[in-house]
């Protein structure tokens, strides 16, 4: 969240925290078409050295403005170049006394001498990917290479992290919306670097055209694109899904209309509803509205008292009216979203409709008729 003078907010840790976000040098030889800082675009540059630039933070620091730094950079030459001028200022900064939080990015085409000194230092790093795919990033960024300029740099953060224990780990953003790219091809890269465990988290960024250049006819990327990117992207890293279990259109892209979870389970009938005494952590997982806390705190509960109805749900914190719906108590279905009522209410299934002593539910039938 912007504030103020280069502040951002952001939250971390169960609060918020206010980091110093800025660039160590607004001029860039580099030509990507959604930059404002371009070296086609005509606009003032600024370049603070190490010693001006850790001198700034520490006031900011010492006067309470900040409890943080995140610093990227321009790439004005070699890389190298200006790499070296971020770790000297965080180095400076370190050897004040600051051991609070350092995120600092890694530039594209970064020997991996430059990207060491970067993990060594800082808490977080991060080199964004942009494109989920060479083609694409052509498209954004001419003259970076996918490979050699990012995922080379990427790898080697990821072995001296590893080495390190650094604490917030590797993080990279993809523009979205600006180069034609599918968010299948988003979340399958994501879900590679998940896999090649380069990245804890990816970022999903709306793409907003420039007022000039190549880029500047596209139309924005609509918000709620990126918040169904999340969404699917969570399923990834928290629940267990695969990137080929994600539900995309046949255009490639994610429903905008429903939750991609909500989505998958909808197409799934033969798998719900789950008992919810009874179904595993993995299968709570899978159910709408039910995160690993809350599958945590149902299998935890359980193990003392009974889950009669949806308002147990509630007790636990659980997103019940969206549960619910995949869920049966000691055999019984509330659909409905009143919890004031049990037994005979609207909410519940009526006693006529539940399936008679031995009789299998449907998800049973529908798993047998399927050979499952």
């Amino acid at each position: 969240m912007p504030a103020a003078g280069g502040i951002y907010r952001s939250v971390a840790g169960g609060r918020t925290v206010a980091l110093l976000k800025v660039l160590q040098s607004t001029s860039c030889r580099g030509s990507c078409h959604y930059c404002t800082f371009r070296a086609s675009h005509d606009v003032p540059r600024a370049q603070l050295g190490p010693d001006e630039m850790a001198r700034h933070f520490l006031d900011l620091l010492r006067r309470g403005a900040v409890e943080g730094l995140f610093l990227s950079s321009g790439i004005d030459g070699p890389p190298d170049r200006a790499m070296a001028r971020m770790v000297d200022t965080v180095e400076l900064v370190r050897r004040s006394g600051f051991r609070g939080y350092v995120h600092l990015k890694i530039l594209p085409g970064a020997s991996d001498g430059a990207v060491e000194r970067a993990v060594a230092l800082a808490d977080r790093v991060s080199i964004n990917l942009e494109a989920p795919r060479a083609e694409t990033l052509s498209r954004l960024s001419p003259g970076k290479r996918l490979d050699e300029d990012i995922l080379a740099p990427l790898r080697v953060a990821a072995r001296a992290a590893a080495e390190a224990g650094l604490r917030s780990g590797i993080t990279t953003q993809f523009v979205v919306g600006a180069a034609g790219e599918s968010d299948r091809e988003l979340l399958q890269r994501a879900s590679d670097l998940y896999r090649e465990q380069l990245v804890r988290r990816c970022y999903f960024s709306p793409f907003s055209p420039p007022s000039a250049g190549p880029l500047a006819g596209v139309p924005a990327a609509p918000g709620i694109r990126a918040a169904r990117l999340y969404e699917a992207d969570f399923l990834l890293r928290s629940y267990g899904f695969a990137a080929a279990e994600i539900p995309f259109r046949t255009d490639g892209l994610l429903d905008p209309t429903t939750d991609p979870k909500t989505t998958w389970a909808e197409q799934r009938p033969e798998l719900f509803p789950v008992e919810v005494s009874s179904a595993s952590r993995e299968e709570l997982l899978r159910v709408p509205g039910i995160g690993p806390i809350g599958a945590d705190r149902i299998v935890s509960a359980r193990r003392t008292s009974k889950l009669r109805s949806p308002r147990d749900l509630a007790r636990l914190g659980v997103r019940h009216r969206r549960a619910s719906r995949f869920l049966t108590f000691d055999g019984r279905r509330f659909q409905g979203e009143q919890l004031e009522l049990f037994g005979a209410s609207p909410g519940a299934v009526s006693p006529a409709t539940w399936p008679s002593p031995g009789t299998a539910c449907p998800r049973e039938a529908a798993r047998a008729s399927a050979g499952a």
